[in-house]
């Protein structure tokens, strides 16, 4: 068992590469497929929204199902047990707020992006604006913590060793995911993702029944090999604390996690231009729906899999592979189905970065196209065919600085940068689109107040947090788990600011609200009307 760390870089990388060329290779030829109905601003932004619900939600799953979600949730149980799989609770309870307050009103509210929803009853150009920079700044975060996956993968399933190698391999993903955004737009977006999702629900499924076949197809057994192999912390996988409870401060950072997670999701703009691409609210209900029982039936199957990591491979080989915990699932492929399986996981992590960073892209460059340049610099008076080609130039661009972040963020810590997403899109997105919708006396100060404080407060926090510099240096690895090594600055003790930065942009919001007189009663009746019945909406049917 002591050489398979060094196994998984032996593995066979020929095989790898071949199995995650033949991938995209298929899916390439998809997206051209559908490039070919790609002509007005509504096919590239929304697919023409001609999904189903269904497909809408495999394809949300996809997208939601990160190399985070696969990876390293299930090297967090493997290692912590019952505090690892706290993740998987937080991010599938978060489903709930986006499918009973924000999909269907949306849906009818919006046309392509977050900012049509809230520029609705307010000032157009300075709302839209403050949209597009914190739908930019989510995206951003998200994609640098996707880009730098991609390169700990690199080294991990491929073999590649040196800082040029993987810095090769980073922009190969950062160019094959810019071709996907430029050729098939949503649609072919779309198709990558719902081919990506049932790829991996389907990968972790098999692996599920081979690990609990070993156990008899008994749970408990399951549990007890995985304590057993654990030796003097095994006991403390099956209970909570291991990871959490040792101190008041982790207790609380864990609290302030949680709201992050569960309140994120209904603030991720590449979640959010999802509900854009079906045909009705009704669609969008049962896409979230769909949604919700895959990426359910998939955290259930990560349980299996951490455990059976910790069972089978052991946490002491695991925290020694290169990239740590997240080589949980690869190990246990290569332990289970030798290098063949092996080669399947790789490339569906592979798929998974791709499909997530092309999704990423698309919501960015759209809410750039779309809020700033249509509505702010031309202030309306654009064409869609312009306005798409603007939206393909900003692809290129985001994709250029996702590749140049990721190979500056490659050796970095990347789980506070997904934790940053989460808590930034809580802060800035969430408190404002809850307030436009359900909220009469909001207004244009109020929002503006909501997005740039929760903005700034949450960044500065992280910044001044230990999961940028400050951790003890841990004697096995010998490096601090801070992002900047060797330095300490920060003064926030938490390292996710969600349990202070969340409530100060709900209260920045209601305070800025009633500062201000502004008030268009008219276009919130309007407002509420649309977003209840559907009447007006994009391809508007009511139901």
């Amino acid at each position: 068992m002591s050489t398979l760390a060094a196994g998984v870089q032996g593995s066979n990388p020929a095989l790898n590469i071949t199995i995650f060329a033949v991938f995209v290779a298929i899916t390439l030829v998809i997206v051209l497929r559908a490039s070919r109905n790609t002509k007005t601003a509504s096919d590239y932004y929304a697919a023409g929204r001609a999904f189903t619900g269904p497909q809408n939600g495999i394809a949300i799953s996809g997208d939601y199902l990160s190399a985070a979600s696969f990876l390293g949730i299930a090297g967090a149980i493997a290692i912590n047990g019952y505090d690892g799989f706290l993740y998987s609770i937080g991010f599938l309870v978060a489903w709930l707020v986006a499918l009973l307050l924000v999909a269907e009103l949306l849906r009818n509210t919006g046309k392509f992006t977050m900012g049509d929803v809230l520029a609705f009853r307010m000032k157009q150009r300075p709302v839209r604006a403050a949209a597009a920079i914190s739908t930019l700044a989510v995206s951003f975060f998200y994609l640098l913590a996707q880009m730098a996956g991609a390169g700990g993968l690199v080294n991990l399933l491929l073999g590649i060793e040196g800082n040029l190698g993987q810095d090769l391999v980073i922009a190969v993903v950062g160019v094959i995911m810019i071709l996907y955004v430029l050729i098939g737009g949503m649609k072919g977006t779309t198709w990558v993702q719902i081919i990506k999702a049932v790829l991996l629900i389907a990968g972790t499924f098999a692996m599920t029944l081979w690990v609990l076949g070993k156990y008899g197809f008994n749970l408990s057994n399951l549990f007890q090999a995985a304590v057993d192999k654990g030796g003097q912390t095994g006991e403390a996988l099956l209970g909570p604390g291991k990871q959490y409870g040792k101190t008041g401060t982790t207790k609380l950072d864990f609290l302030s996690l949680g709201i992050a997670l569960v309140l994120g999701t209904a603030g991720l703009p590449h979640v959010l231009m999802r509900f854009y691409t079906v045909p009705t609210a009704k669609d969008a209900r049962r896409s979230v729906v769909w949604a919700i029982a895959l990426i359910g039936i998939f955290y259930l199957f990560t349980l299996v899999l951490g455990y059976g990591a910790g069972a089978l491979v052991g946490p002491d080989v695991i925290a020694k592979a290169p990239g740590t915990t997240n080589s949980a699932a690869p190990l246990l492929a290569l332990e289970l189905g030798g290098p063949v399986l092996l080669g399947f996981i790789a490339a569906v992590a592979f798929a998974t970065i791709l499909a997530v960073v092309a999704g990423l892209t698309i919501t960015a460059s759209a809410s750039f196209a779309h809020d700033v340049y249509a509505n702010v610099i031309k202030r309306g008076k654009t064409d869609a065919d312009s306005e798409v080609r603007v939206a393909r130039i900003t692809a290129l661009v985001i994709g250029a600085v996702a590749i140049v972040g990721g190979i500056l963020a490659k050796n970095q810590n990347v789980a506070f940068l997904v934790a940053l997403a989460f808590a930034v899109a809580a802060s800035a997105n969430l408190p404002t689109i809850l307030y436009s919708l359900f909220w009469k006396r909001f207004n244009t100060q109020g929002a503006l107040w909501s997005i740039y404080g929760g903005l700034s407060v949450c960044v500065v926090l992280i910044v001044f947090s230990p999961a940028v510099s400050g951790k003890p240096i841990d004697p096995k690895t010998g490096k601090s788990a801070s992002m900047i090594q060797g330095v300490d600055f920060h003064w926030f003790p938490l390292d996710n600011p969600g349990i202070v930065s969340i409530p100060v942009a709900f209260f920045l919001g209601w305070l800025g609200t009633v500062l201000s007189k502004e008030h268009n009663q008219k276009k919130y009746a309007e407002m509420e009307v649309r977003s209840l019945t559907g009447a007006g909406a994009e391809k508007a049917t009511q139901h």
